[in-house]
């Protein structure tokens, strides 16, 4: 059998580890929501134990790459924290896995891999300067320059969502907030459950049965499809949001293509419209009507198989 790769993906609210082969193609995929009682170490129980169970069945495998959701030091693989998940402060996620496993080990940021497996295989395969952003439990933004991956400092991604915008959401004058927390996933529900948000009359409160706290971004995506006002006029608000986020960092970097992935992604047009009209308005003449902004292509698998790409590959950064 050709050499196999594992690419473990860790996540604040999903676990993966895919076998891949030499060319990224998934043999085998293994995910759970994992139950976090415990926080860290529920998550680290699972990959030993799956991690045991795939090493049993495939032989071949010559490196495990990770994806980790979160800032870490790309030297050492140290977890500085995790923004989502208790008890990752200061983990020593690589040499934990290397103590463990007789194999090399390369530790990235989450949405770093996300973005490899998009440049090599997905939405940026034809980019020359290509940026990846995920809008899911988090967001994170990642950087890849002539098929080379960006590491700033040595700490990382690109982290989009940790810049800031206006905060439309506060009565504050002036008030300013992180991108992610108005328009990651978790915070888009959070949002749409609060007391009073939502209107009575929208199509929202239907199809949640009245329990707002049903509401998620499925159901926001029914209604906007079937053309309910509010439903538009918020991923109108969030799309602006973003694609200002977008229209800066196109204004700044100069990137010819954005790729977006993560569960609100599933929206498709319905968010990607208004990220794309938004970015084009703000974008400095230098950018106009130079760069798009698309739908990532490998979706929920693009971390494992891009965190088993770079243990293919190494880490090969500007």
């Amino acid at each position: 059998m050709a050499d196999l790769y594992l690419g473990v993906e860790i996540g604040g609210t999903k676990q993966q580890i895919a076998v891949c082969d030499e060319s990224g193609k998934i043999v085998r995929m293994e995910s759970e929501r994992v139950v976090l009682i415990n926080g860290a170490s529920d998550i680290c129980a699972w990959i030993e134990k799956t991690i045991d169970k795939l090493l049993n069945e495939f032989y071949d495998v010559k490196a495990i790459g990770v994806g980790f959701g979160g800032p870490l030091e790309s030297a050492t693989g140290r977890v500085i924290t995790s923004l989502h998940v208790p008890g990752w402060e200061n983990f020593e996620l690589k040499t934990w896995l290397e103590k463990k496993y007789p194999l090399p080990v390369t530790v990235v940021n989450d949405t770093v891999a996300g973005g490899y497996a998009e440049l090599k295989l997905g939405s940026g395969r034809n980019s020359d300067k290509f940026f990846y952003t995920n809008i899911g439990t988090g967001i994170g933004g990642s950087l890849f320059v002539s098929g080379k991956t960006w590491d700033g400092t040595g700490y990382g991604g690109a982290y989009f969502g940790n810049t800031y915008t206006v905060d439309w959401t506060s009565d504050e004058k002036n008030a300013v907030e992180r991108i992610e927390a108005l328009c990651s996933g978790v915070q888009i529900e959070k949002r749409l459950r609060k007391d009073g948000y939502v209107p009575q009359d929208s199509m929202l409160m239907q199809l949640c049965g009245g329990d707002r706290k049903k509401i998620d971004c499925r159901i926001l995506k029914k209604a906007a499809e079937e053309g309910d006002t509010f439903a538009l006029e918020e991923l109108d608000r969030i799309g602006h949001t973003f694609g200002m986020g977008v229209a800066n960092l196109v204004t700044i970097l100069s990137v010819d293509t954005v790729a977006i992935g993560g569960g609100v992604a599933n929206l498709g047009d319905l968010i990607l419209e208004p990220i794309r009209k938004y970015a084009e308005k703000y974008v400095f003449i230098s950018g106009k009507d130079r760069f798009k902004v698309v739908q990532c292509e490998l979706m929920d698998n693009n971390v494992p198989v891009g965190a088993a790409l770079y243990a293919r590959d190494g880490f090969d950064t500007i």
